[in-house]
């Protein structure tokens, strides 16, 4: 070990120094910073990822280099971006000039047949698939009944303390098995949700199980996940050749061609973890920070309560709701935009080129990193007026509408644009009407946000409630 110190490790630093050297002669690369030899500038990004206010980060390096620059994060010299248009960019030539790149941990996890991995031909075809089952169509005429039952199911079995992240995920883990398999809540999704909670882990680990008890973990997960979903694709697919089919994803899957042929289990399964992951975590973030903002901010919870009361008052006590009263919440909206603003629950998007890129006068050269910020634009008080404060009423009269392009991208874009990002909205404001309508609530202890490995409250959002109307 201590040869390798002493001989070995500097002369990597030496060979990567003078690659770094070849490329800026070759290619004028934006200005920026590789800190220390191996790790680069990484530490310096957790450890400001990891605390309520990451953005000093940010903030430092664009005022030292501009809107582009570079650096070095997670083992690869990487740029960066903070400038809308050059996100745009980047989104809208997926595929062309610019792929997927993801950490190791992440594919492994997945699997090769993810939609979030898949590529050119077969990527579009499958997500416009998918986008196929997460329409407005579809939600009014099919989810949105499951969604209203699942969302009043979960939250009537609350005891006077939860903790909402932890139930936001167990609503959003059904609702998406709901519309991919068709399967309400049982002992047995359970078991499934538990192990997907693993795999969820380690994603942001290093993808090597000698060296991670994390990561090793979470392949086991996997398995266990995959072996599950794999007993339902095979019993599915039997009864599918019967003559039994159901109007989910899964039955869709099974009836999908390929180059002449039906997908494999393999792939299927594959692609329903990925759905599961687009699904489950990101809507569950989204619905336990807006009602964090919300108790933050009187005067919004004030206003939302009023705007959900009003939708109730014309409905039976335990009607469901119906898409005409989705469509009568614009202040919902708001705070639902504000939320994935100021949360930045997707922060950005690594991307690789794919030949050498020409934009805002530099050259990336092929096979480099890019990391195309969203949460740099979204908290630029340029863009948005006191951008880190939460303002739902900066979305009123429509003024997401006419954002700039790539200035407000919660959803990312392009041909990557999130498939399930109209369920999302959907799910998120037929939890808050039953939250504000059915119960009061208020912090059980102090929480804080924090965005590494994801954007999450530290304690998982601890909140007394108690059901309107009961005494105590």
């Amino acid at each position: 070990m201590d040869y390798f110190y002493y001989i070995f490790l500097p002369i990597i630093t030496i060979l990567l120094l003078l690659n770094h050297l070849h490329r800026r002669r070759n290619h004028r690369l934006p200005p920026g910073s590789y800190g220390l030899p191996l790790i680069g500038e990484t530490l310096q990004l957790i450890s400001a990822y990891r605390t309520d206010n990451p953005e000093p980060f940010i903030d430092e390096r664009v005022a030292r280099f501009g809107p582009v620059f570079t650096t070095h994060i997670f083992g690869e010299a990487t740029i960066f971006s903070a400038d809308p248009e050059v996100n745009r960019f980047i989104l809208q030539n997926g595929g062309k000039l610019f792929e997927c790149s993801y950490p190791g941990s992440i594919s492994n996890l997945l699997g090769k047949h993810s939609l979030l991995l898949m590529k050119g031909s077969l990527h579009k075809r499958m997500h416009c698939f998918t986008m196929s089952f997460a329409n407005s169509v579809i939600i009014r005429d099919h989810l949105l009944v499951d969604i209203d039952r699942l969302v009043r199911f979960f939250l009537g079995s609350w005891s006077d303390r939860v903790l909402l992240m932890e139930e936001a995920k167990k609503i959003t883990f059904a609702l998406t098995m709901k519309q991919l398999m068709s399967l309400d809540p049982c002992e047995w999704t359970e078991s499934v949700r538990k192990e997907y909670l693993l795999v969820i882990e380690g994603f942001f680990t290093i993808p090597l199980p000698f060296f991670s008890t994390t990561y090793n973990r979470a392949i086991k997960a996997r398995t266990k996940v995959a072996e599950a979903l794999g007993l339902v694709v095979r019993e599915r697919r039997k009864a599918s050749e019967g003559g039994d089919r159901k109007n989910d994803i899964l039955g869709a899957l099974l009836d999908e061609e390929v180059e002449g042929g039906r997908l494999s289990d393999e792939v299927i399964v594959d692609f329903l973890v990925s759905l599961l992951v687009a699904g489950y975590e990101t809507t569950s973030t989204l619905m336990t920070l807006a009602v964090k903002f919300i108790t933050e901010t009187p005067l919004a919870l004030a206003q939302l309560k009023a705007e959900q009361e009003s939708i109730r008052a014309q409905k039976g006590d335990n009607e469901a709701l119906v898409w005409d009263d989705y469509k009568s919440m614009p202040f919902t909206q708001c705070v639902i935009s504000e939320t994935l603003r100021v949360a930045n629950i997707i922060g950005g998007i690594f991307r690789r080129t794919t030949s050498d890129v020409h934009i805002r006068g530099y050259t990336i050269p092929k096979g480099w990193k890019v990391f195309a910020s969203f949460r740099a634009v979204h908290m630029d008080d340029e863009h948005f007026k006191d951008a880190r404060s939460f303002n739902p009423w900066r979305w009123q009269n429509d003024a997401g509408s006419i954002c700039p392009p790539g200035v407000f991208s919660p959803f990312g874009g392009g041909p990557r644009l999130c498939p399930g990002y109209e369920i999302a909205r959907v799910s998120v404001s037929v939890f808050l009407h039953h939250l504000v309508t059915k119960y009061s609530w208020e912090p059980a202890e102090e929480d804080k946000l924090v965005f590494f490995p994801t954007t999450r409250t530290q304690k998982r959002l601890p909140l007394n409630v108690q059901r309107r109307g009961a005494t105590t």
